[in-house]
C-alpha cells in the first residue's frame, strides 16, 4: 500500500449490549461510507442486524439469533461479499478505557491485548465486549491489520488541576485519574467544525451515556466523566456524580460487595433509578403527564447537564459555542431546550452528528498507512544491503 491508495476500512463500535459497523474507503483527505449497521449482542433480539448503504436503503434486515459475537463478525462479512462490497483491508475497534498504559490509538498487538485485559477492571461494562470483539476479528481476518481507537485518547494531557483526583498518592500512582470518554465523539465533532471551531467550545454528548467537554483551541481541558465512564452528568441507568459517602453507607449499612456497588452505580441509578420507569428518555416523556417520577427524572437529568455546561464554560473563562450531538442530544428539542434556559448559557448552539464510526475508521487509515510505509522502507534498505 503506499500514500495514494484507498483503503476498505472496517470500523467497529462495541457497545455492552450492541454492535455497531461501517465499512468506509478511506484514502489521503478522503473517507467515503459504504454501509453502516447494528447488531444486538444482548437482550431478547439477541443478535438482531441491521444494514444499509451510503444512501439508507436497507440491504438486510435480520431478527434471528446469531449468538455469539464471533457469528455477527461472521454474517457481516458474509453479507458484505454477498452485497459486492470490498473485504476489509484494515479494521478499527472503538475501546472505552485502555487504562494507564494504552493511552493513544494504535495497532493491536500481544502486548496492546495485554495491556486492554489489564483495562478491563477500569470499565468491566464495556471493555470485555470489546475484547471478545477483537479475538474474533483477528480469527476472521487473519491478516487484516487491527487498530485500537481509544476514547480516553482525546483527553490524554489534560491539566494537572482537571486530571488528578484528590486521592492519595499511592493510589494515583495506581492510575487512577481522571481520564474522560466519548473522545471519538469529540474528535469527530471539532474535526467536522473545522476552521469554524471556537476558542472556547463546550460538546455536550448526551445518550445512554453522557458527558461535557470544555475544549480550548481545540485540546480538551476538561471534560465530566472522571476515572471510569460512570461519572459526571446523570444518565440512563448510570448514577454520575455522587457523594461518596452514600456508596460507603451501602458497603456498611447495607453489606454491598464490589458486584453489588458496580450494578447501583451502572445499572440500578440514573434515569432508570429516579424514575423507577425506564432508562429511555422517551419513554419517561411518554408518561411524564401522569408520572411525577418521570417529570423528576426527566428535569434532573436536564438540570444535571446544565450545571456541568456552566461548570466547563468557567473552566474555560466563558463559552463561544454550545454543540450539543448524541443520540439525545441529536433528537430530543425538548432536552436541549430545557438545559439551554438560563440566560447563562445563551450563545451560539449547534446540533451536529457524532461521527465515532467515521473517526475510528479516520484513525486506523491514518495508522494503517504509517504502518505500511515503515515496512515498505525497511523492505527497501534490506534489498539497498544486498545490491
Amino acid at each position: 500500500m503506499n500514500d495514494d491508495s484507498h483503503l476498505p476500512v472496517l470500523a467497529l463500535n462495541a457497545g455492552s449490549s450492541s454492535l455497531k459497523f461501517g465499512l468506509y474507503l478511506v484514502g489521503p483527505g478522503t473517507r467515503r461510507m459504504l454501509v453502516s449497521g447494528m447488531a444486538e449482542t444482548k437482550g431478547e433480539s439477541h443478535g438482531a442486524l441491521s444494514m444499509q448503504d451510503a444512501d439508507g436503503n436497507v440491504l438486510a434486515r435480520e431478527g434471528q439469533p446469531l449468538g455469539e459475537p464471533s457469528h455477527v463478525i461472521a454474517r457481516i462479512a458474509e453479507l458484505l461479499i454477498a452485497r459486492g462490497f470490498p473485504a476489509p483491508l484494515a479494521i478499527g475497534h472503538r475501546i472505552v478505557h485502555g487504562g494507564a498504559l494504552c493511552r493513544v490509538h494504535t495497532l493491536i498487538d500481544a502486548e496492546v491485548m495485554r495491556q486492554l485485559e489489564a483495562a478491563q477492571a477500569f470499565a468491566p461494562l464495556h471493555v470485555p465486549p470489546a475484547l471478545s470483539l477483537i479475538r474474533f476479528a483477528r480469527e476472521r481476518f487473519p491478516d487484516v491489520p487491527q487498530i485500537a481507537c481509544l476514547d480516553t485518547t482525546f483527553h490524554f494531557g489534560l491539566p494537572d488541576v482537571a486530571r488528578t483526583l484528590p486521592i492519595p498518592r499511592e493510589l494515583r500512582m495506581r492510575g487512577i485519574e481522571r481520564y474522560g470518554f466519548h473522545g471519538l465523539s469529540c474528535e469527530s465533532i471539532v474535526r467536522q467544525l473545522g476552521n469554524e471551531a471556537p476558542p472556547r467550545l463546550v460538546i455536550a454528548h448526551l445518550g445512554s451515556g453522557a458527558s461535557v467537554t470544555a475544549i480550548a483551541s481545540g485540546r480538551s481541558i476538561d471534560t465530566s466523566m472522571g476515572l471510569t465512564p460512570s461519572g459526571g452528568v446523570i444518565m440512563s441507568a448510570r448514577c454520575g456524580d455522587i457523594d461518596p459517602g452514600v456508596l460507603a453507607y451501602v458497603v456498611r449499612e447495607l453489606h454491598y460487595d464490589a458486584g453489588q456497588l458496580e450494578a447501583l452505580i451502572d445499572q440500578r441509578s440514573g434515569l432508570r433509578g429516579i424514575s423507577g420507569v425506564s432508562g429511555d428518555l422517551r419513554e419517561l416523556r411518554a408518561v411524564a403527564a401522569a408520572n411525577a417520577d418521570a417529570r423528576l427524572a426527566i428535569d434532573m437529568f436536564c438540570y444535571s447537564v446544565r450545571k456541568q455546561i456552566g461548570a466547563m464554560a468557567a473552566a474555560l473563562g466563558g463559552m463561544d459555542m454550545l454543540v450539543f450531538t448524541g443520540g439525545i442530544g441529536e433528537n430530543d428539542a425538548a432536552t436541549r431546550a430545557s438545559i439551554c434556559e438560563s440566560p447563562a448559557h445563551r450563545c451560539v448552539t449547534r446540533v451536529m452528528p457524532s461521527q465515532e464510526d467515521e473517526q475510528i475508521a479516520l484513525h486506523t487509515w491514518r495508522l494503517t498507512s504509517q504502518r505500511a510505509r515503515a515496512q515498505a522502507e525497511t523492505q527497501a534498505t534490506m534489498e539497498a544491503k544486498t545490491i
